[in-house]
């Protein structure tokens, strides 16, 4: 049987991995030119894909990698009131550690015999049974597997479905080597994660394990044009920073002065995500895992579902061996309960944050029993609701 992966993503990789613990060999197409081509972003909450790694023989090697003191959190309102502080003690539990997505790409890599990743191959057309490369070159295929991210170029064999605006944007902000250079901000972040809320406006940091701070300023209920209309000069990282601090009017000193030690790496994105319980009927010969099968707002699910995928999928292969129709459509119904759920789920959480009073419904979801008022149902009428 040939299994051809497109994407060394997360989801891709642990496909891979888990079929390899099984004797079954696959390839993974992978666009970057190499491992090292491009930064993978910041860290991760890895929960439920503990199980993924589990399955892949490799969470011992997580667990050592993990930061434990990353489960860390604190939330505040935009006045600056702390109103949740959770310190987590050096014997807790590993339920959420958080891990640097480029670490835990690189375990999932290092366990893969030389070869299985053929990188520099850009899948320009997909179709049942063969791939069509950038170059004019292609390969077979029994078995394709979509794992090639938001906009996959296989998700179209399978549905019409495309992700949509969410009516939120981001712009990425960071401060490096937060503890030498500026130690009363790392004291006031915490080792952890670091969120204050306003109307329709958050601002989240996080401590890396290389010591950055990365800076996530949100701009929910907002146009899908609004990155061209909201007046930041990406171009000038300084005018960011400080177009920045304009849009957060109100807001404590203190969320300007961290903004304001933030280096030169400005990056603005769009939110998007598909269908909460996006399904399709079966496609011979064709399947998809991770943001390719159920993008969801970026609340720490997506790339827990997407581990969980791959190695359920790979399950699904060996434990059919031959029958690889019924091992997908297996795979495919579990996956449809199960990724249906976490993006309702981020959904609801992704709209409580779009709302006016975002810190009481956010304290509210994360200590039900202080606040005595569960957080009101999102409003489906609204931007963040897909």
């Amino acid at each position: 049987m040939t299994i051809a992966i497109v994407g060394a993503g997360l989801g891709g990789l642990a496909l891979a991995r888990v079929l390899h613990v099984h004797g079954i060999e696959s390839v993974v197409y992978e666009r970057e030119s190499s491992r090292h081509a491009r930064g993978q972003g910041g860290m991760l909450d890895i929960h439920s894909g503990q199980r993924a790694l589990r399955e892949a023989g490799l969470l011992d090697a997580f667990l050592a990698l993990a930061r434990g003191e990353g489960q860390d959190l604190r939330l505040l309102d935009s006045d600056g009131t702390l109103l949740l502080q959770e310190d987590t003690p050096d014997d807790a539990p590993l339920l959420r550690p958080e891990i640097d997505r480029a670490d835990l790409r690189a375990l999932l890599l290092d366990s893969l015999p030389e070869g299985v990743v053929r990188w520099g191959h850009t899948l320009t057309r997909a179709e049942p049974g063969r791939l069509h490369f950038e170059g004019g070159g292609s390969a077979p295929c029994e078995l394709l597997v979509g794992a090639d991210g938001a906009f996959s170029r296989v998700r179209p064999l399978v549905t019409d479905a495309r992700p949509a605006h969410t009516g939120h944007h981001t712009v990425e902000i960071g401060i490096p080597d937060i503890d030498r250079t500026h130690p009363e901000l790392a004291e006031m972040v915490g080792r952890g994660s670091y969120w204050a809320l306003g109307d329709g406006l958050t601002l989240a940091a996080q401590r890396n394990g290389d010591g950055r701070v990365r800076i996530g300023i949100g701009f929910h209920r907002t146009d899908e044009d609004w990155l061209d209309t909201c007046g930041i000069p990406f171009d000038d990282p300084a005018a960011a920073r400080a177009r920045l601090i304009e849009l957060l009017p109100g807001w404590d000193a203190r969320f300007a002065t961290l903004i304001g030690a933030c280096d030169d790496l400005v990056v603005p994105r769009a939110v998007s995500s598909l269908p909460a319980g996006l399904s399709w009927a079966p496609v011979p010969g064709v399947t998809l895992v991770g943001d390719a099968a159920h993008l969801m707002p970026p609340v720490g699910e997506g790339a827990n579902m997407a581990l969980l995928d791959g190695a359920l999928l790979a399950l699904a292969l060996a434990g059919r061996p031959g029958d690889v129709p019924a091992a997908v459509a297996a795979y495919e119904r579990e996956m449809f309960e199960r990724a249906g759920e976490a993006a309702r789920m981020s959904q609801r959480l992704h709209s409580v944050l779009a709302a006016p009073d975002a810190a009481r419904r956010m304290l509210a979801f994360f200590r039900p029993e202080e606040d005595g008022r569960a957080p009101a149902e999102p409003d489906t009428t609204a931007p963040t609701a897909v």
